[in-house]
């Protein structure tokens, strides 16, 4: 028999986040973000779940391909762009979308030979200072690549680096719309932050906002706001089951290190998950969990294949729990309370992408879809 211990997809969640970005940008059409595997939920796993998106946004060329082979007909979009001039002929091949934010990528566009020319998404530099053109090189950008027979349409991106904090996007909006101002082509510039705080106004949400982590029902600007507050659910649940209880005395340590000591007697849980599954090492004593569906606490330090849980709310209840009970290291527990994978990750130090992506393989998954 196999460890306890399980990951679920919630396909219906998916569709709800979907939805839920959908009314936050009304007549702006929503790319799904799948990179990094669909954060971690896995491609193939989130498809169904998303596929009432208007296009795929992703980072590599394997994702796209295993898209397409899906059966996705429809706009994919490599926010990167391409990383070498031979990347080009898969775009042609798959029909994919891509990025410009560099002179050496119009210069590979520039020598590619293509029957059908390329619609890509000029990316601006509007403060972000990763990826793009400044606003001051911008618009040679554009003349260079719409002097390309190579390409077809330019679209126009950039990205917000404060979407979710009090300096807001309003200085990048100013760049951006001075430098694109009078220049044709679609506007794409909302992250999940912006769809969510910003979209309200048709400049911002503009033609297609790229959702991301909102999909996968993480919010963008917790602790500010939850995501019960944005009215997302969650899309994966690692969950596991008790193996073991021990019953504490007062002076009794618990784990590596003795990290955590017992001020009272102390009834504790042992649970099937550790840093090997992903979950992350730096929580400690204090991190919420589940148990059974009820709110309680980590007890001492994250093993690699166990961690220790506090079952004194459950006795206060009067609730039962031994081995074999659920324990719900984020998400949706059986009952239907809700653990936000956020607060495990505020409690780590992280964010909730850190957590999705950092499943381990040797964690299996299941896909929910009603």
């Amino acid at each position: 028999m196999p460890r306890p211990i399980q990951a679920t997809i919630h396909t219906p969640a998916l569709q709800h986040n979907l939805a839920r970005v959908r009314r936050a940008a009304p007549d702006a059409r929503v790319w799904a973000v799948v990179k990094a595997n669909a954060y971690g939920h896995g491609i193939e796993r989130a498809f169904e779940g998303l596929r009432g998106a208007d296009g795929f946004a992703l980072l590599d060329l394997q994702e796209a391909e295993r898209v397409r082979l899906l059966g996705w007909r429809g706009p994919i979009l490599l926010l990167e762009g391409v990383f070498e001039p031979r990347d080009l002929e898969l775009c042609s091949r798959l029909g994919l979308w891509h990025a410009v934010h560099c002179d050496e990528q119009i210069d590979w566009l520039s020598r590619h030979k293509t029957q059908v020319p390329h619609r890509v998404f000029l990316k601006m530099n509007s403060g972000m200072n990763r990826l793009g053109f400044t606003p001051q090189r911008f618009r040679s950008a554009w003349a260079r690549l719409s002097a390309l027979p190579q390409v077809d349409e330019i679209s126009l991106m950039t990205h917000f680096s404060d979407a979710d904090g009090p300096r807001g996007i309003a200085h990048q909006m100013a760049a951006f719309a001075t430098a694109t101002q009078d220049l044709p082509g679609e506007r794409s510039v909302c992250n999940s932050a912006a769809t969510l705080r910003h979209a309200q106004d048709a400049g911002v949400r503009a033609d297609w906002v790229r959702a991301g982590i909102v999909l996968y029902g993480s919010a963008p600007d917790f602790p500010e706001h939850s995501s019960a507050h944005w009215d997302v659910q969650p899309t994966m649940t690692l969950s596991t089951r008790l193996l073991a209880v021990q019953e504490l005395q007062v002076g009794d340590t618990v784990g590596y290190g003795s990290h955590f000591t017992a001020d009272a007697p102390l009834t504790i849980g042992v649970a099937a998950c550790g840093y090997a599954d992903g979950y992350p090492r730096h929580c400690d004593t204090g991190t919420p969990v589940l148990v059974n569906g009820v709110r309680t606490r980590l007890v001492g330090r994250v093993s690699m294949d166990m961690v220790t849980v506090d079952l004194t709310p459950l006795r206060r209840a009067g609730l039962d729990a031994g081995f074999g009970s659920e324990v719900t290291l984020w998400g949706r527990a059986s009952n239907g309370a809700v653990l936000p994978i956020d607060e495990v990750a505020q409690a780590a130090g992280t964010v909730g992408y850190e957590l999705m992506c950092a499943l381990a393989q040797r964690v299996p998954v299941v896909v929910v879809v009603d």
